[in-house]
């Protein structure tokens, strides 16, 4: 009585649905009290016929089972989404059936925080005098993948060494690394990947592409367009339409840090693109060497926006020439005559070594200067000492109180004192990040998302899973409905049977009823009467379609120029401290 009661204050519809569904086992008890149940709502006020008649009560029972049904099969896809891979969270429709199945990040937990990264340590610095210099380049934003080329510790813009070992000397460069030339290993560093601009060591990017690539003894003409450089800078006074050994070229480049000869030696190996196809094979070979940093705009190294390179990427690029016997050679010639060009009058001259490690340190194997306004200092050279050959590489040095090669020759000093196995790193051999693809190897073009673009806040994806967030709903979850569909179809077509009532418009509409229909004859429940069903009707589809079952969402879809005939001058022999 009491539960009665309660049900009068609610709409006469929820009261019939409260009479006759508590759930499925209330629904088959209320069948056995049909008459007292159908007498008690015709005579309330407010009760409605249409609703409470025996007809409907069976319909009602089958609604009942729907629904619970169609909340099993709800209850199962919530269970079946977090084992669905690729799965965050889906929510199907906006009506009552909607999945609360946790985000994938909550399934599979973020792996625990690793200990904070260390704070970069500050490298040696020599105090060097103001002086008035253009403002950097800016350089491109740093990949994270290529600042642990070499092992995870080269990626500090701070110093790195062995522990243990003796601090390196002050210096003013603002990046530097030395490296065993014959092993690989890296003693230490300071910044090594961190971009700068490279000015004429770049010419050992041009060496070690096209000394493979050009005939020595080769007689070239040089043009108008190989002197087209910078007003001012360095060059070695080759003349227009001159005819000289590529041998020339190569030692007017290295030991005079020849311009024109630069652009010369990369027309000369950039076949039918001239200069430009010469810069895009620098670039490609950068790549094979694992010189990811590292990017050529101009053949000399001078500036350009753009262009920028790494003390590791130096290091890398300076291995490869080091290799090459004739490179050693050209480098540590200390003097050379360039011929004289009797067609155009021009007369021969002498050229000498610019770097001052040749003379001064012993064992010097070579190496390059360079310097722009933009780049400042930069240096590479290389020694040998004990049967150990070491290189350094510098960045962005000023030339006082030492000059670069100076400050280079102090760096191999403390390289030569730490014991063989010493290493912070290694330098990747040519080919070996290409051969063997891993995080590390950049994106390719055209990828959905660029290398080193963070995921969501709050997401936890393996790497190389795609992400299935706002990609529609799952496997599991249509499935489920699927199977809910069809259970629900099976179940609606047990129940239309002869003696089940069609659902026609008029029986779902409640009226209220009059009280000229009240009547002794109209309070006896009688039995229903058996009629034909009748075709059904959108109408009738519309209201015989469970609320709690909308329809599954749809799912997302996601060559060498040729030689002149002529013969040219012979080249002087070219004076060198070794054979």
């Amino acid at each position: 009585m009491t539960s009665d009661r309660a049900a009068g204050a609610l709409p006469s519809q929820v009261r019939a649905f409260h009479v006759f569904g508590r759930g499925y086992g209330g629904c088959e008890r209320s069948v056995q009290h049909l008459p007292a149940k159908i007498a008690a709502l015709r005579q309330s006020r407010t009760g409605r016929a249409g609703w409470a008649s025996p007809e409907i009560l069976p319909l009602v029972c089958v609604f009942m089972r729907i629904r619970a049904l169609a909340a099993g099969f709800a209850a199962l896809a919530a269970g079946t989404i977090p084992a669905t891979p690729g799965v965050a969270a889906i929510t199907v429709g906006s009506g009552p059936l909607t999945s609360s199945a946790p985000p994938a990040a909550a399934v599979t937990p973020p792996p625990a925080p690793g200990p904070a990264a260390p704070k970069a340590v500050p490298c040696p610095k020599a105090v060097a005098p103001k002086v008035v210099r253009s403002p950097k380049p800016t350089p491109p934003p740093p990949v994270p993948e290529h600042r642990v080329v070499g092992g995870d510790a080269l990626a500090t813009p701070g110093l790195i060494v062995p522990p243990g070992v003796a601090t390196p000397p002050k210096v003013t460069a603002t990046s530097w690394l030395v490296a065993d030339l014959d092993t690989g290993e890296v003693l230490g560093g300071c910044g090594p990947h961190e971009y700068a601009t490279p000015a004429s060591v770049q010419k050992l990017l041009l060496a070690a592409t096209m000394l493979p690539r050009l005939d020595p003894a080769q007689v070239v003409t040089v043009t108008k367009e190989d002197l087209d450089i910078a007003p001012g800078s360095s060059a070695v006074g080759l003349l227009p339409g001159g005819r000289y050994r590529v041998e020339t070229l190569w030692l007017g480049l290295l030991l005079q840090s020849g311009n024109e000869a630069a652009n010369a030696l990369a027309r000369l190996g950039g076949g039918a693109d001239g200069v430009a196809g010469g810069v895009r094979a620098m670039n490609e070979q950068a790549r094979k060497l694992g010189a990811w940093q590292t990017r050529a705009v101009t053949p000399s190294g001078l500036d350009a926006p753009g262009q920028f390179t790494s003390a590791y990427d130096l290091a890398l690029i300076a291995r490869v020439c080091f290799a090459d016997p004739a490179f050693r050679r050209y480098v540590l010639t200390e003097r050379t005559r360039i011929p004289a060009q009797k067609a155009l009058r021009g007369k021969g001259f002498e050229i000498q070594n610019e770097n001052q490690l040749v003379y001064r340190y012993p064992g010097a194997l070579g190496g390059k200067t360079g310097f722009t306004d933009y780049a400042r200092h930069t240096y590479v050279g290389a020694a040998e000492r004990n049967g150990r050959r070491l290189v350094v590489t510098l960045l962005g040095a000023e030339p006082r109180p030492q000059r670069g090669w100076e400050q280079g020759a102090a760096l191999l000093d403390w390289g030569f004192t730490l014991p063989r196995p010493a290493s912070v790193g290694r330098l990747v051999e040519p080919g070996e990040l290409d051969a063997e693809p891993s995080s590390a190897s950049p994106p390719p073009a055209g990828s959905a998302q660029p290398a080193g673009t963070a995921q969501p806040a709050g997401t936890a994806q393996p790497a190389g899973t795609a992400s299935s967030v706002d990609a529609g709903p799952g496997a599991g979850m249509l499935v489920a409905l699927a199977v809910g569909a069809l259970a629900i179809t099976l179940a609606v077509a047990a129940r239309r049977s002869p003696t089940t009532p069609a659902l026609t418009p008029s029986a779902l509409t409640p009226s209220a009823p009059t009280p000229s229909a009240l009547t002794p004859s109209a309070l006896t429940p009688s039995a229903p009467t058996p009629s034909a069903p009748t075709p059904s009707d959108p109408t009738t589809s519309a209201a015989r379609r469970s609320p709690t079952s909308p329809a599954p969402a749809p799912t997302a879809s996601v060559a060498p120029a040729s030689s002149a005939s002529a013969t040219p001058d012979p080249t002087p022999a070219a004076t060198s401290r070794r054979p």
